[in-house]
């Protein structure tokens, strides 16, 4: 069926709301704007849906949304988890309750139990609540840091973690067989909540997951001894973190916490920020100025489904706010965590440092520093998730502290997923040591690299959205690939690593080996002087990203190597 029948039958049959139909019928002249809603389904992924709100196969709607449940549905039935039923968790952004709704309500129509959260909720406490709950799987209704026109909805595992091999591609596998939307099948919610089938999540999951949380601080005494000089300001983004954050760290005894007033409450357009992303400059604008009025020691914002955190801390020296990198704020409280448990007895012998391949190299010297084994993993925390249900089977290791580049980290297991309330309390409690130790963030930070290295790293990335788009993103992958670079600007390629292909190739001698990963579509080169980048399309947007990391002898020799290094791998893709 083409885009423009599938249009037609959207626009006439029953099974669509007069809603859907109006807006549909609204742009019956755009034949561009009923292609891209129509050229395609919306694409299952590994994690599930993200994609623009709307009408159409190609946009999230209760229709697409209820279509993927289906899928969902039928394995869990083949997986004979029915009884076990469904978490199901959503954040601020628009129609989040209307998709909880629809997906619970799917659920229940194939016999399943669906256990929803009365209000929205941060993601990484539905990781929680799926394995409190004995649940067989979960769904978060998110799209993370998205713009607002996006929503998304990303499906987890009994384990907590998001879905990883085979129960991903299984899933994908059901998604794609249900074919016509009728097959979908919905209840009313009275009738579900009758049968026993619809319930909804009381306040101890939140006690609970508050409990566990706390567990991870180490030095609860030295927090309350300095609590009341250390001055934090915080931003929800208009997100789930508020209530959560503001209770943790008021349960901690810290007195002066500020929110942003602008920013506290929910709000899925999101109308300060344009991109309600801690990875983004722009968003910290109304937290730094409130900052500056209040004095504040450290400045934190969360991203919507609260699993990012982004981090301002003062440089004493200048009097100025300095922003950290996901990489940076994670080195803090892996540092910090690793030299204090070290000290008070609790570092396991047998500790895992989890990370993935376009994180900072520094996690090395840090890992061996503290006899921690080191495990690298492909792009996506559901792969750091991964490995702590194999240390709990296997009794290999016993996890410490996993992180990624992006903005995500993760003390404790009680998640399976990054989480930004508990990295807003380990960084609130390293501030906390720094006070008591007449040190800023940012000193303790220069610390670290003065012992470690002066790591940095960067991002580029491109967008090319559209039909367009995707064809432009595979040629630049199949250019990499087939005119590999022998060196990017001074820095020499020493090995490629091709995790499609699952080979790493050595250039000095030739050799090849498996990179030891499941596949991905990932190019990696490793490079002359601790240098490295990798090229690897996003997995749920239309885009392409560029990494790299560098080690310098100070912050002015690594900023110049990274900026050297950028350029270099830049003008090989254009």
């Amino acid at each position: 069926m083409d885009f423009m029948e599938n249009y037609k039958l959207w626009c006439e049959d029953s099974y669509f709301d007069d809603a859907t139909k109006a807006e549909l019928l609204a742009i019956k002249d755009d034949e561009n704007e009923i292609k891209e809603r129509f050229y395609k389904d919306l694409e299952f992924g590994t994690g599930g849906l993200r994609g623009i709100l709307g009408a159409g196969t190609n946009r999230m709607n209760i229709y697409t949304v209820r279509k993927a449940t289906q899928g969902l549905a039928n394995y869990i039935k083949i997986a004979k988890g029915e009884s076990k039923g469904v978490a199901i968790a959503y954040d601020s952004r628009r129609m989040s309750t209307e998709f909880a709704d629809v997906a619970a309500l799917c659920l229940n129509a194939n016999g399943i139990q669906a256990y929803v959260f009365p209000s929205l909720r941060p993601t990484p406490e539905l990781s929680f609540a799926v394995r409190e709950l004995g649940c067989i799987a979960g769904i978060v209704i998110t799209a993370s840091h998205n713009p607002p026109e996006y929503n998304g909805y990303k499906v987890y595992w009994e384990d907590g973690a998001q879905i990883t091999p085979p129960h991903d591609k299984n899933i994908l596998a059901e998604v794609a067989k249900v074919t016509d939307y009728h097959q979908a099948l919905t209840m009313e919610k009275e009738d579900a909540m009758a049968k026993g089938l619809y319930h909804v999540i009381g306040s101890e999951i939140d006690d609970r997951y508050m409990e566990a949380l706390k567990k991870q601080i180490i030095h609860p005494d030295m927090i309350k001894e300095v609590a009341k000089d250390i001055k934090i300001v915080y931003t929800p983004l208009h997100g789930t973190g508020n209530v959560p954050v503001q209770r943790v760290l008021k349960e901690l005894g810290f007195e002066h916490v500020y929110v942003v007033p602008e920013q506290e409450q929910p709000d899925g357009n999101f109308p300060t920020v344009s991109y309600p992303n801690p990875e983004d400059p722009k968003a910290f604008a109304l937290a730094l100025e409130l900052a500056k009025k209040v004095d504040a020691d450290i400045v934190l914002a969360t991203d919507p489904d609260a699993d990012r955190l982004g981090v301002y801390a003062k440089d004493t020296k200048t009097g100025e706010y300095v922003s950290f990198t996901g990489n940076m704020s994670g080195m803090l409280i892996c540092e910090y965590i690793m030299r204090e448990r070290k000290a008070v007895g609790t570092l396991p012998e047998n500790g895992a440092l989890v990370t993935t391949i376009v994180t900072t190299n520094m996690t090395f010297p840090i890992a061996e520093d503290y006899g921690m084994k080191l495990i690298e993993v492909l792009t996506g925390f559901k792969y750091i998730g991964e490995q702590i249900k194999l240390f709990e089977q296997n009794h290999s290791y016993e996890y410490v502290f996993g992180l990624e580049e992006s903005y995500g980290c993760l003390a404790g297991t009680h998640s399976r997923d990054k989480d930004a309330c508990v990295a807003v309390m380990m960084l609130c409690e390293v501030a906390a040591w720094c006070k008591k130790n007449n040190l800023t963030l940012w000193d303790q930070m220069i610390r670290i690299y003065e012992k470690y290295g002066y790591f940095k790293e960067g991002l580029q990335t491109i967008t090319l959205k559209g039909i367009d788009g995707a064809e432009q993103i595979k040629a630049i992958m199949e250019k990499l690939r087939k005119n590999p670079p022998k060196s990017f600007g001074e820095l020499e390629v020493l090995a490629v690593r091709d995790y499609e292909l699952d080979v790493r190739t050595d250039l000095k001698t030739g050799t090849t080996s498996s990179t030891g990963l499941p596949k991905s579509n990932v190019l990696y080169w490793e490079l002359s002087n601790n240098s490295w980048c990798c090229a690897r399309p996003s997995g749920t947007e239309p885009k392409i990203k560029f990494y790299m990391g560098v080690k310098g002898t100070s912050m002015e020799d690594s900023k110049a190597k990274l900026d050297a290094l950028t350029d270099a791998l830049m003008a090989q893709v254009k």
